[in-house]
């Protein structure tokens, strides 16, 4: 028995062996550019190119159909910028084609072994591991998403932070906001929940931790676990301004609190319709952001007719010193 069991691994090592030759023969008879193009077509990225142009065909496809009663303005601006042969982007607009990653200058502070860009002037960190290459694509993508004929822009000459306002910044990521209006604020409160976005919170925003305050938690409708409301935590200060960009959980924020809100709406489906019948329930004027997005992240099979999704909506109160409009 012992003398087959050897046989039987000896002989199955002799034909992994030979495989193994026979794949390094055919290797060095193909061609290299047979293999770049095997590999161009059949590698991650190139799949995820295919998925993200079968989706575009859908998308074209769809928007081409559709009653003339649904064909706005604002739809039949994104159609044309895809039949100019741009290619699928979550912001469907020429303005994104302004900003090149390689313009974005990126610095390193040896001191905190951190690098980061000049943002309005100020120091913007990243985190730690995140090379020049990556941090340039990133904030690259920061800027077109705040640029004034953005979806995703928080803020308008009508509706925007004004001196000595109290601010919460939920889903404050890297910062960049609240960064941004960081010297106009009396205090500002940022929620965050991602550990190394915390530490680099920290340091980004040094210089002005008398009015900052940095909470690990998720804003919600309830206080149970990792969550709290923003009306328990906060009491009865008052809060003047609310951008929140968390993902989806846009709904429970705005269950849980009372003030003027920038809401992210593209993360889900039907997250417009929702944010705006719970805002105007509660009293608010709202309207959206300009343009259209397309929340490219989600799975492609749970995204569905009509694919574009407004970026932002904005809400007030009848009485409050803030008037939402566009400019």
């Amino acid at each position: 028995m012992k003398k087959l069991t050897a046989i039987a691994t000896l002989t199955a090592g002799i034909v992994s062996g030979i495989a193994d030759r026979i794949k390094m023969f055919i290797k060095k008879l193909t061609p290299n550019f047979i293999l770049f193009i095997y590999r161009k077509y059949n590698g991650a990225d190139a799949k995820e190119k295919r998925r993200i142009k079968r989706l575009e065909k859908r998308i074209i496809n769809y928007l081409e159909n559709v009653s003339s009663d649904k064909m706005t303005d604002e739809v039949r601006e994104v159609l044309d910028y895809w039949k100019q042969r741009h290619s699928l982007s979550i912001f469907p607009y020429s303005y994104e084609q302004k900003y090149d990653p390689e313009n974005v200058a990126v610095y390193r502070d040896n001191e905190r072994d951190l690098c980061y860009v000049l943002h309005d002037g100020k120091r913007l960190y990243f985190k730690k591991e995140w090379n020049e290459r990556c941090i340039k694509k990133y904030y690259y993508k920061l800027l077109a998403e705040q640029d004034a004929e953005s979806p995703h822009r928080y803020e308008t000459s009508g509706f925007h932070v004004k001196d000595g306002d109290v601010v919460v910044d939920a889903g404050v990521a890297e910062g960049n906001f609240a960064l941004s209006v960081i010297e106009k604020v009396k205090k500002i409160y940022l929620f965050e929940v991602d550990e190394e976005w915390i530490e680099v919170l920290k340091v980004t925003f040094e210089p002005w931790m008398d009015k900052v305050v940095i909470i690990n938690k998720y804003v919600s409708d309830n206080d149970e676990n990792n969550c709290v409301t923003l009306d328990s935590l906060l009491g009865n200060e008052r809060i003047d301004f609310i951008k929140a960009d968390i993902e989806g959980a846009e709904i429970q924020l705005c269950l849980g609190a009372k003030a003027i809100f920038v809401l992210c709406t593209y993360h889900r489906h039907d997250d417009a319709k929702t944010l705006e019948k719970i805002l105007t329930e509660k009293g608010f004027n709202t309207e959206f952001s300009r343009g259209y997005m397309i929340f490219m992240y989600e799975m492609y099979d749970k995204l569905k007719p009509p694919y574009l999704r407004r970026g932002l909506i904005r809400a007030v109160k009848n009485t409050d010193k803030y008037e939402a409009k566009e400019g």
